[in-house]
């Protein structure tokens, strides 16, 4: 969010959290990009904001709300407040429960099983989700219209729009099983904490092979998650690429360093194989 807006979200978080009777002496910014993830102390409480009609808050509280009842490693809401939506100034805020981080970070066969619990608690929750090929559709139409994009070359237009509907092309063609899915389930989504590691942020879910999940975690991950088709895998690492491109090219795009991510994103696409999950893409970013 841009500086006017975030002091505007943050106003709208702590009145909230205060009418609730957790007011917030401080407030510390975890996460700032096209929604903002807070921390309001004394009370410890995590707050997701943004802005009103670019959230699917409702959903991810119930989704969070079932995958919690069938034991799923998910992070709770936050217990002393009713699990709703609170608007305030053209702001979506939920509340969660903080965790303070413990150390070593989550390791690759710690995560691999909590996803693949994840994954089993979400083939026991019927909810309506989008599909996966929803998000392609959103990053297609990005690519597609100068309106959208109109930093984004022409020959890097075309390139960019080939890529994301042959790889959908593909994916549909291999008829894998699909099923309710995390959507992000990257590093930046699961925490670390004394319950083992818990994951965050399910306003992405959507409907998919797992290897569309697969494609968001470090490859070590990957090794340790059981009966992975790894040249599906492949073709959503692949996908994933194209997708991110796509949004850090979309004019309203908020995150950091957004269009040097474009251009590293389309540079690597073109490059060819191996693919590089995401996790090796935003380390060799932060490294530049």
């Amino acid at each position: 969010m841009e500086t006017s807006e975030l002091r505007r979200a943050i106003a709208a978080a702590t009145s909230i959290a205060g009418s609730l009777g957790l007011p917030a002496d401080d407030v510390i910014v975890l996460h700032n990009s096209n929604k903002l993830a807070l921390r309001l102390t004394p009370y410890d409480v995590f707050a997701r904001v943004a802005p009103v009609g670019e959230e699917a808050a409702e959903f991810e509280i119930e989704l969070a709300q079932r995958l919690a009842d069938v034991g799923s490693p998910v992070a709770a809401l936050e217990p002393r407040v009713e699990p709703l939506v609170y608007t305030r100034d053209g702001f979506a805020v939920t509340l969660w429960t903080y965790y303070e981080p413990v150390t070593p970070a989550v390791s690759p066969a710690d995560f691999a099983k909590a996803l693949e619990q994840l994954h089993a608690g979400m083939r026991k929750v019927e909810m309506a989700s989008p599909h996966f090929s929803d998000r392609i559709a959103e990053a297609e139409a990005i690519a597609a219209d100068p309106n959208l994009s109109p930093e984004l070359p022409d020959a890097d237009r075309v390139f960019l729009g080939d890529r994301l509907r042959s790889l959908h092309r593909a994916i549909d063609d291999r008829g894998a099983d699909e099923q309710l899915l995390h959507g992000e389930p990257h590093p930046g989504n699961v925490l670390s904490t004394t319950y083992g590691p818990l994951f965050i942020d399910f306003e992405t879910c959507c409907r998919g092979p797992v290897e569309f999940d697969l494609a968001h975690v470090p490859e070590a991950v990957c090794e340790h998650y059981p009966g992975v088709d790894q040249e599906l895998l492949d073709d959503c690492r692949q996908l994933v690429l194209a997708m991110v491109a796509a949004w850090r090219w979309d004019i309203g795009d908020q995150f950091p360093n957004g269009r040097q991510w474009g251009e590293e994103f389309l540079r690597t696409l073109r490059e060819g194989p191996p693919w590089p999950t995401l996790n090796t893409m935003a380390t060799r970013l932060d490294a530049q």
